[in-house]
């Protein structure tokens, strides 16, 4: 009798014990339903998802199947609202979310506005903006855009107001924004404007230990085979640990000095 009732409690323990795994979706609202495949479990037997929570809400989607959708329509969102979705499975299997972009933040700012100071103050404004991603600004200068700084934008439909300190540097200044999602870079238009800054100066072309400019200046450094070797912002670049030869310099307005080490 006793052998009999610890088996039924054996029994009752694995009936009532879920082996289960949470696949776990992090994103931001964009008007669109996510699609899963979904396997039958390991055994064979009924399917691998068995329930699907959205911002810790059951969904009414009928998961039964070998695919469906999770209607993200029901929960009255609003475009750009943060998103957490856990499809619950057995561990047996692994459903596949078929299109995880469909809630990755998209790049959909329209620019108001953007000026540049000759302070070096760089502001814009956008409007319509559907996830929260960051501004890269670049600036136009040794022959290619430079990234100088970078803004989180605040992913919000209203007009936002964004601004960063820049470095100019002597005569005319290039600036653009840009921000990147799973589908591409969307740009802004360049705005541009001349400064009569001291510009920097290299005091010498042949260095030991170090490159030295007249003043703080942001550069690059390159070996003779177009290697990046170093990069910053300051009075000095350190090549004690750089091998002898000839090197090229970017920095301030100057493009491609060239340096040789002894």
């Amino acid at each position: 009798m006793i052998n009999r009732i610890a088996l039924f409690l054996c029994l009752l323990t694995i009936g009532f014990t879920t082996s289960a795994v949470d696949m776990v979706l992090k994103g931001v609202y964009q008007g669109k339903d996510i699609y899963v495949k979904n396997p039958f479990g390991g055994e064979g037997v009924g399917f691998c998802v068995y329930q699907v929570l959205v911002n810790g809400e059951i969904t009414s989607d009928e998961v039964n199947s070998s695919a469906f959708a999770i209607d993200l329509g029901q929960f009255n969102l609003e475009i750009g609202a943060p998103l957490e979705v856990i499809i619950r499975s057995k561990d047996d299997c692994t459903p596949k979310v078929i299109n995880p972009e469909s809630i990755h933040p998209q790049s959909t700012f329209e620019m108001g506005g953007m000026t540049i100071e000759h302070s070096g103050k760089l502001a814009w404004t956008t409007s319509k903006e559907s996830g929260i991603l960051p501004y890269v600004v670049e600036q136009f200068k040794w022959n290619k855009w430079v990234a100088v700084s970078e803004v989180i934008g605040r992913g919000s439909d209203i007009e936002n107001s964004y601004s960063t300190s820049v470095r100019l540097v002597k005569g005319q200044n290039l600036f653009r924004v840009k921000q990147e999602d799973s589908e591409g870079i969307r740009y802004s238009e360049p705005v541009s404007i001349s400064a009569d800054v001291e510009d920097a100066e290299l005091l010498r072309t042949k260095i030991f230990d170090k490159i030295e400019f007249s003043r703080p200046t942001d550069f690059e450094l390159y070996s003779e085979y177009g290697e990046l070797v170093a990069a910053g912002y300051g009075p000095f670049i350190d090549t004690a640990e750089l091998k002898p030869g000839r090197y090229y310099v970017n920095f301030g307005s100057h493009f491609g000095s060239v340096v040789t080490k002894k």
